[in-house]
């Protein structure tokens, strides 16, 4: 029996678990966008649960779904948390945004629980946001640091491997003007490209065709085009780039040997 007034055990415990939730969030107005190309200019967000609109949240504590609903006049975002006197206000995005007030900790909280969070909607967090955009002009700036610093073999492997160009027609300028913008474009694969042991098989693997000493015939079958000899060299299986098979092949024993002795022949 609740005497003088006290406070049952249960609901103190829901009252202080509740309040240390709320008041462990950063308080900080915050910006919520819908997520997709395309944003209509009114968007309505389910903002509680029915049978049409399912907003559960898994409680793990408990192992229980409970439904939720936003009462600004409430306490919790739970429904069986919340009294008869529960207000239900919408939640619109209004051209794909919603702008929450620091002050409004329900509606935030609410949002944090929705089940539709990073489906429908995501918060906008401008600090991780400027943490990627540094961290990708960090890489561009690396990969045009790297770029410049190229050899012209080196450049020309890259050009002939990555972007399918035929260096022997272009000039030292082009070539650099072209690697330039593809480590600025793409800044991540380049540097990867960079450190990639298998390029210079791939750069010979292209040069070895393209100098007509290895030749690719119907069903991508890979010839040898020399004076002496037109043997087979390998099969190239069905889907896979002729390319990458003879430059796989070229890391074989015999191909190792061959490789060696075609170098010779640029």
């Amino acid at each position: 029996m609740n005497r003088g007034g006290e406070i049952p055990l249960f609901f103190y415990i829901i009252f202080v678990s509740l309040n240390l939730i709320l008041y462990t969030m950063e308080f900080k107005d915050r910006v919520y966008v819908l997520k997709g190309s395309s944003t209509p200019l009114s968007y309505t967000l389910a903002s509680r649960h029915t049978h049409r609109a399912s907003l559960l949240y898994f409680d793990e504590k408990t192992g229980l779904n409970r439904p939720l609903r936003y009462a600004r006049n409430q306490k919790s975002p739970f429904m069986d948390e919340q009294d008869d006197q529960a207000i239900v206000e919408p939640i619109i995005f209004e051209d794909g945004v919603l702008k929450v007030d620091k002050k409004n900790t329900m509606l935030n909280r609410f949002l944090e629980l929705h089940p539709k969070n990073g489906i429908i909607f995501e918060e906008v967090d401008m600090e991780r946001n400027a943490e990627k955009d540094l961290s990708d002009l960090n890489y561009e700036i690396d990969a045009l640091i790297a770029a410049k610093s190229l050899g012209i073999e080196k450049i020309e492997a890259i050009c002939r491997v990555a972007l399918g160009l035929n260096v022997d027609k272009m000039s030292s300028i082009e070539l650099k003007r072209d690697i330039l913008v593809f480590a600025r474009n793409n800044p991540k694969e380049f540097l990867e490209m960079l450190d990639d042991p298998d390029m210079e098989l791939d750069d010979y693997a292209h040069r070895f065709i393209n100098e007509g000493l290895i030749t690719i015939r119907r069903n991508n079958d890979i010839f040898f085009s020399l004076p002496d000899n037109k043997k087979k060299i390998c099969s190239t299986p069905y889907g896979q780039d002729p390319v990458d098979v003879l430059s796989a092949w070229l890391m074989t024993e015999e191909g190792i040997e061959v490789k060696d002795m075609l170098i010779k022949m640029l």
